[in-house]
């Protein structure tokens, strides 16, 4: 039996050689030919490279995972690197891939890994049914940024947003306040705006987006401003003129 080829594209290195690690200590015959950070490397090294499995993240800079996995339908055996939520697995394990799921867990790429060895013998799955039943849940409004990858020291952190008490512009990073301290992320104010749940996240600065669970009280001061007091953090929010609106009725 020929030598079982693959890649990895994944956009954080930390994750990215914690996965290469896993598999080399479950699959040492496993060669990996190459790895990628975005998903146009993604998309060169399919198309270069040919293996015969692809571990893709599905939330990378370029294209994104499900763009690439659309190239890859029936060329490679897919295997999806996710932090989607239970209802996106059970569309994945309905189209009869596998998942691995962040943070990674060691006995579920044991899991993995024994279906591939099986899998290599078949044709690669179809995933246009799949694909298409996720963009349309995308494109229904009901994936809403959940998880975030933070930096945190030397080690990348997988952070809820619900943990987060408010995003706020620093330099070329966006720092969450957390209730165990701080994390950076390299996404903008601006991105994070689309992407979040505007029901539960609101901007009331240009560098600031606050969890509207996490406001206590709202504090107009003798100019006129508005600054917001949190429940479980000390720092006063300022909020500009342009988003005082939604305060009117407080």
């Amino acid at each position: 039996m020929s030598t079982p080829t693959a890649v990895i594209a994944e956009d954080e290195p930390l994750l990215r050689a914690e996965l290469r690690e896993t598999l080399a200590a479950l699959w040492p015959e496993l060669r990996i030919l190459a790895e990628a950070e975005d998903g146009f490397g993604a998309m060169q090294a399919l198309q270069s490279q040919r293996p015969q499995l692809l571990f893709l993240d599905i939330e990378m800079p370029g294209m994104t995972g499900l763009q690439v996995a659309s190239l890859a339908s029936r060329r490679c055996h897919v295997v999806f690197v996710t932090a989607y939520d239970k209802y996106a697995l059970a569309a994945f394990e309905q189209g009869a891939v596998d998942y691995v799921l962040k943070p990674f867990s060691a006995a579920r790429l044991a899991g993995t890994v024994a279906r591939l060895k099986e899998r290599l013998q078949g044709q690669p799955a179809d995933l246009d049914g799949l694909l298409a039943s996720l963009k349309q849940r995308d494109a229904a409004g009901t994936t809403h940024l959940r998880w975030i990858k933070a930096s945190h020291g030397q080690n990348v952190r997988l952070i809820t947003v619900e943990e987060v008490f408010f995003f706020q512009a620093d330099s070329k990073y966006t720092l969450l306040a957390l209730v165990d301290g701080e994390a950076l992320i390299r996404k903008t104010i601006q991105e994070l705006a689309q992407e979040l749940d505007p029901e539960l996240f609101w901007q009331i600065h240009r560098s600031t987006i606050v969890n509207v669970n996490e406001i206590a009280a709202v504090h107009r001061r003798g100019n006129g401003t508005l600054d917001i007091k949190l429940k479980r953090h000390p720092q006063a929010l300022a909020v500009s003129t342009t988003h005082a609106h939604r305060f009117k009725q407080m």
